[in-house]
């Protein structure tokens, strides 16, 4: 009686070659960041500062704040202490008197006055390009040396606050509970080609068009390429129109 011939057993596709369904999703994430570049190629960050030191000054104060809020209360303040030495000469009151507008300026001030003796002691005045010696500042958590790495050193970081929180869940490029697990998320799936710029394109995208309240979906360059349940305008099959909208980013 004949026997069978041996069965080969299955092989497992390797899991570094990408499935069609993960190759898709790459190229939709391409495209999505591919539209905000086309629509602001140099995006810039909306907290006005004159040097490193008082972009690290208003960044710490724009917690729990708005920029144009902050904006307000600095330009005064930055003319007079544009370096921590002059911040230090300046004193608590006087600096408490200017940023008073700003929610938290009592605590604020304190850490203000207190990262500007750290500098000079520690870093001869300087801000240091390093991640840990920023989170190592008084009022300096990741969020914050994520901005200043990247509009201060030009760094590929991604600041995940609110809006960027918001809109990575909606668009469905990272998930998380945490803006740590939301920014690795985002760092694994943007291209790097886009990466210098992402964490500006997120932010103004989720400001002005992608709003927690009333989402301009009729304005949004990549409404095609959104899935989110909070979409509300019907923009046709992905790529079916790329010039829809023209996204405030």
């Amino acid at each position: 009686m004949p026997t069978k011939p041996p069965t080969m057993p299955k092989q497992r596709p390797s899991r570094r070659l990408r499935t069609p369904k993960r190759a898709k999703e790459g190229q939709r994430v391409a495209e999505i960041f591919h539209r905000f570049s086309l629509a602001n190629p140099e995006p810039k960050g909306e907290l006005e500062h004159i040097n490193p030191y008082t972009l690290l000054v208003a960044v710490v104060l724009s917690a729990q704040a708005t920029d144009a809020g902050v904006n307000k209360a600095t330009r005064d303040l930055f003319k007079l202490a544009p370096t921590p030495q002059k911040m230090l000469a300046l004193g608590l009151d006087a600096l408490e008197k200017h940023i008073k507008t700003i929610g938290l300026y009592r605590n604020k001030a304190k850490n203000v006055m207190a990262l500007s003796q750290r500098l000079i002691a520690e870093h001869g005045g300087a801000v240091p390009h390093q991640r840990e010696a920023l989170e190592a500042l008084p009022g300096v958590g990741r969020k914050t040396a994520n901005v200043v790495l990247n509009i201060a050193f030009a760094e590929s970081t991604l600041a995940v606050d609110t809006h960027v929180f918001r809109v990575a869940h909606r668009l469905n490029l990272a998930k998380g509970k945490t803006p740590l697990e939301v920014e690795r998320g985002l760092l694994q799936v943007i291209p790097a080609s886009y990466l210098r710029h992402a964490h500006h394109w997120l932010i103004l995208h989720g400001r002005y068009i992608c709003r927690a309240r009333g989402p301009r979906c009729d304005a949004c360059v990549v409404c095609d390429l959104c899935f989110s349940p909070d979409k509300w305008f019907d923009c046709g099959k992905p790529g079916s129109d790329t010039s829809k909208g023209a996204a405030h980013t």
